[in-house]
């Protein structure tokens, strides 16, 4: 395992951004299996005011205390705004979730000095890894993608 995932997984209070209504979508699923492997997650969408009972904020910049790190889950669109608001935010660490090609906003993170991890889906990497997610870990690790 990277330097960078071992970093972003140690900082035990993760913003998740781009939750969403539907249970579906990666943000949520993410979200829910952070939360239940033991980390703080905090909801980001600017378009909620809540998510599954918790309070969702409308940025980063907005949340009620730091965060040292974000998993971005946001359309890649949408992902430059996400590091701007990082950047003014004070989180350092962003993992932009694999899936979708975040190069452009990864480069203007590492410009702005920020941690990234790109190309690697966090429920590979946040223990415990169960599920189908142990399966694709062992895949990853099999073709040296891990």
């Amino acid at each position: 395992m990277n330097e960078d995932v071992t970093r972003f997984l140690g900082s035990h209070k993760i913003a998740v951004v781009g939750v969403s209504s539907s249970r579906l979508k990666f943000g949520s699923i993410a979200f829910r299996a952070l939360k239940g492997k033991g980390y703080q997650v905090l909801a980001v969408n600017s378009h909620m005011d809540r998510f599954e009972g918790q309070p969702c904020y409308s940025s980063l910049a907005s949340l009620p205390e730091p965060v040292d790190a974000a998993l971005i889950t946001v359309k890649p669109s949408a992902a430059a705004a996400v590091v701007d608001d990082a950047s003014e935010a004070g989180v350092r660490r962003l993992w932009f979730q694999d899936g979708a090609d975040f190069s452009k906003a990864a480069e203007r993170a590492g410009k702005a000095g920020l941690e990234t991890v790109t190309g690697k889906c966090i429920l590979l990497y946040a223990e415990p890894v169960t599920g189908i997610h142990r399966v694709h870990r062992f895949l990853a690790k099999l073709f040296g993608r891990y």
